[in-house]
């Protein structure tokens, strides 16, 4: 296995290698995608974080991003810039598509794991005419030094291992995006999370105690706790675009259920809002779901 500085390599599927780091979080592993030329799959500690392919920037492959995406491209007019701020970088998969759908959009990446930056930035290069920061640091941290009322959307994709740190689920840290987001910005967030879904109406309730308009975008077999998987929670003080949202998650490959209002609010089930006294990390996924 590789130091930071030099990857080291493996053969992988179809005679390609595959690329394998230390990183801060554990071992980073970029592996080949067999039916695209120029695309990865970034692992660590072998849970699947992020599929960027260099040739398409827009293509979405992990249904969790497609849904970001989604919301990414119903957070403004077609192709206006957006200011955008990734807490969680990955493989800087979203912040990629965000700067090829919406040229000229300024946009600041926030990512604690300093090695799995550097080995991501130089194994997948970024368009160098890209208007992309990545600064290192803790995700909460790194937000309370952002300017007040800048970002048109905040994305929060951060994961310890494969779990969410407790101090990015609560109601303060929330208190923190809305300061930083304009008005009528959007938050979207990844939240994993399987039966009996208590992490995720934990999440809703919080979500609804800051702001507004809440939309959940997941698969219908997570929302009914029959697995372990991937949410989508987007909150805004302004209104959001449900109706568009809910075509668009219904025309996935693996197609997602919206849910919003009333039944967003019943299947939140009286949970109460999170807090810094009580925040708890996200549940770790069962030992089946990556492989």
């Amino acid at each position: 296995m590789g130091k930071s500085g030099s990857a080291a390599r493996r053969r992988g599927r179809g005679g390609a290698e595959n690329l394998v780091e230390d990183v801060d979080g554990g071992r980073a592993e970029l592996v080949p995608d067999r039916d695209r030329r120029r695309a990865w799959t970034l692992l660590v500690d072998g849970a699947p974080q992020s599929h960027v392919d260099l040739d398409d920037p827009a293509y979405l492959s992990f249904e969790y991003q497609r849904r970001l995406g989604h919301v990414i491209d119903l957070a403004a007019p077609p192709g206006k810039p957006l200011h955008a701020v990734h807490l969680g970088g990955g493989a800087l998969t979203l912040a990629r598509y965000v700067a090829a759908t919406r040229p000229r959009s300024t946009q600041q990446v926030v990512e604690r794991d300093a090695r799995l930056v550097e080995f991501v930035r130089r194994s997948l290069p970024l368009d160098p005419g890209a208007r992309i920061r990545v600064r290192t640091a803790d995700a909460r941290a790194g937000l309370a030094k952002m300017p007040d009322g800048r970002a048109g959307i905040v994305l929060t994709d951060v994961f310890d291992g494969a779990r969410t740190p407790a101090h990015l689920t609560s109601a303060e840290f929330l208190d923190e995006v809305r300061r930083v987001l304009a008005p009528g910005g959007v938050l979207a967030a990844n939240i994993a999370d399987g039966p009996p879904l208590a992490h995720l109406r934990g999440q809703i309730a919080t979500a609804a105690d800051r702001f507004g308009e809440l939309a959940l975008v997941a698969d219908p077999a997570v929302l009914r706790g029959k697995r372990f998987g991937n949410a989508v929670l987007v909150a805004s003080d302004g209104p959001l675009p449900v109706a568009e949202l809910t075509r668009r998650a219904a025309g996935d490959p693996h197609p997602g259920r919206v849910e919003h209002g009333r039944a967003l609010t019943d299947f939140a089930g009286g949970a109460r809002p999170v807090t810094d006294a009580s925040a708890a990390a996200s549940p770790a996924p069962p030992p089946h779901v990556f492989t």
